[in-house]
């Protein structure tokens, strides 16, 4: 069964979601929020790039407002994970929050070029539209747990890799390899490269200030 392009960007909507939704779940734990903060912060990680996207789109209606299902699913989410946690006492770190938001990274940076392709936004405006939606959700996410955003900061590839996968999304449409594939290929882009970028610990060079 092949996917109609709209249904095929919709699931891959819906993953991205999911995966940030969790590892804003995760941030708001560490920070021992109470219920209302959980579901604030996760709600923000999750919808906050896509939100801001389609903004700047005119595209209506948001995507959680035409689906609001995924809200109830993210209440649902925030509830019985933190039941979870606190059953099993179990320590949040900061490294088990970076694998879905990476998932998220790669499945929001290529779902987001698209949409913005179909919009008929030129590559360049595309692909930082896929940065967008990729990243201002974690940015929100940490903003309100009172971090500096980790994409700004920690000094591993994470915009990058954004920047990476959304070409490849480029690239996919530009030579016609088909919804699926380009969706596939540029998610595995953005998230391989992070992925990768995380598990060799590479960092990009500081910013050197010379007194």
């Amino acid at each position: 069964m092949v996917l109609n392009p709209d249904a095929l960007l919709n699931a891959a909507e819906a993953l991205a979601t999911l995966a940030f939704a969790l590892s804003g779940l995760l941030a708001a734990a560490r920070k021992r929020l109470d219920v209302v903060g959980v579901i604030a912060v996760a709600g923000l990680a999750a919808f906050g790039g896509g939100t801001l996207r389609d903004v700047l789109l005119d595209r209506r209606p948001f995507y959680w407002v035409e689906h609001s299902d995924w809200v109830w699913a993210l209440l649902a989410l925030c509830v019985l994970a933190m039941l979870f946690l606190r059953a099993r006492h179990l320590v949040v770190t900061a490294r088990a929050m970076q694998w879905p938001d990476a998932v998220g990274l790669g499945l929001f940076s290529a779902s987001g070029t698209q949409i913005a392709l179909v919009y008929g936004m030129p590559p360049l405006i595309a692909v930082l539209m896929g940065c967008m939606t990729a990243i201002c959700g974690g940015v929100l996410r940490d903003i309100v747990c009172n971090e500096i955003p980790s994409a700004f900061h920690d000094h591993r590839p994470y915009a990058l890799c954004a920047f990476a996968g959304g070409w490849v999304a480029v690239a996919g449409v530009r030579f016609a390899w088909g919804e699926e594939a380009t969706l596939l290929a540029a998610t595995a882009t953005a998230t391989g490269l992070r992925a990768l970028a995380l598990w060799r610990d590479y960092e990009l060079p500081p910013w050197r200030v010379t007194d």
